[in-house]
């Protein structure tokens, strides 16, 4: 059985909370609403390695006064993603692939990045001539290339959980 749950939160005070100030917050708010407890662990599964291609980066670093940014948006069909004074990782986990992707690429800059790609539920869903999937845009416009591999990834796994409790 399947259920699902609209969850409206609100942290204390006024002030904006960072991914890491929240997670903890949303972590007990779980804890104690659905009497989740979990566990974390290593497993092995597949990944995508992203790697440095034939013809090298076609990107740059950053200059060094830039501020970091990262915008998302959509271009007809497609959705892109424009990042300043990214790691590698940041450009590893802003893919889209069916799989965790791991930074295999040694390059330890922070670089300006534009990728664009049709999401794979349009290009499965109503297929088009100038459709461009995530591995060859990866290819095309940042010269790296996404290679299969298995790898060991932290999981999080959820041994007991329940419908929550009231208000």
């Amino acid at each position: 059985m399947t259920s699902f749950f609209d969850i409206a939160a609100k942290a204390e005070g006024n002030a904006e909370r960072s991914r890491a100030e929240f997670r903890p917050l949303l972590q007990t708010m779980l804890e104690e609403r659905f009497h989740l407890k979990f566990h974390r662990e290593q497993r092995e599964m597949p990944v995508y390695a992203l790697v440095i291609g034939k013809g090298g980066p076609k990107f740059h670093e950053s200059d060094a006064d830039a501020a970091p940014k990262a915008f998302h948006g959509v271009n007809g069909r497609n959705q892109y993603t424009d990042l300043s004074q990214a790691t590698m990782q940041m450009v590893a986990d802003e893919i889209g692939a069916d799989r965790p992707v791991i930074d295999k690429t040694g390059l330890t800059g922070k670089y300006d990045i534009r990728l664009e790609a049709t999401p794979e539920f349009r290009i499965n869903n109503n297929p088009q001539p100038d459709d461009l999937r995530i591995f060859d845009a990866i290819q095309q416009q940042l010269g790296l290339r996404l290679e299969p591999e298995k790898a060991m990834i932290d999981v999080l796994v959820v041994d007991h959980v329940e419908k929550p409790s009231e208000n």
